[in-house]
This record gives structure tokens, sequence and C-alpha cells, in this order.
């Protein structure tokens, strides 16, 4: 460090990545407890589950077959964006996941936050879109140096 003007700059530096790390453990947990909550009822899917028009090529799939594989998804690639491990290609799955919700559930609901989250106004798309674009961030930007993809690709080429 040459003088107190780059301390600002040097101070940022080593904060670089805390935000990737921060956005992929919160929008990771948010996709975990989906998955977790969605395997632990088991199956068959749920009637309200049941009753929803998906899109293709999950109209191909038996509903009990999407509610499984929904469920796997969301609690394996939210494991792995909490770790950084894929993290492009998990936020892109994750992100496909959230279409496909917004689309069948969330979408003909309306606008609608987190003060009614809990309640039946609370099913509207705007959660959905605020994780679609934290996803999004994630696609574009990768895990960041606080990542098991940094780890793997420094120890792969052996530099930092």
């Amino acid at each position: 460090m040459n003088s107190w003007v780059s301390l600002p700059e040097w101070a940022l530096s080593r904060m670089n990545d805390w935000g990737l790390l921060a956005l992929r453990i919160w929008v990771g947990q948010e996709f975990l407890l989906a998955g977790h909550t969605k395997l632990d009822a088991g199956g068959p899917a749920p009637a309200w589950f049941a009753g929803l028009s998906f899109p293709f090529p999950h109209t191909l799939i038996g509903t009990d077959f999407n509610w499984l594989m929904a469920g796997v998804i969301e609690l394996g690639l939210g494991i792995a964006l909490m770790l950084g491990l894929m993290t492009r290609l998990s936020a892109l799955g994750l992100l496909y996941i959230t279409y496909v919700a917004v689309y069948t559930v969330h979408f003909d609901l309306g606008w609608a936050g987190w003060n009614q989250i809990e309640t039946d106004q609370g099913l509207g798309f705007k959660v959905p879109l605020m994780l679609g674009i934290m996803l999004l961030a994630l696609v574009t930007q990768g895990g960041g140096r606080l990542s098991v993809d940094r780890f793997i690709r420094t120890h792969r080429t052996g530099h930092g």
C-alpha cells in the first residue's frame, strides 16, 4: 500500500466476494428449505400441485414425478449454490425451477410481496421475481472467491 488514498481500495479488495457469498447462502437456503418441504411431505403430490397446469416438457411427466424432481432439484442445487459448487449451472437450474413455479403458481395470483408472504395474497410473483433476479446475478457473476468453484480452480491450476 503506497498511500492513505489507496486504503479504501485495499479494504474493498479484502471484502470482494462477501456479497456473493451472502447472496448464495440466502438464495440457496430458500431453495433447500423448499425442496426439503416437498421431500418431507413425500408422495403422492398434494392436490393443489396436481391441479396445476405445467409448461412443456413437464406436461409429459406425471404430477408425482414432477413433485419429486422439484424437491430433489431444489434441495440439491440449493446446497450446491450455498457451497458455491458449479455456481453458474446451479443458479441456472434454480432459475428454471423459478420460471416453472411462476408459470404454474405465482403469475396468475398477481403482484404481492413480503408483507403478505404467509397469506394467500402472498403467493404472487414478486418474491419469485426477486429470487430470479438474485439467481441471474449468480449466473452472470459466478460464485466468487469464497466458493468451492474457486477452490477447485485454484488447486487444479496451482494459481490463486
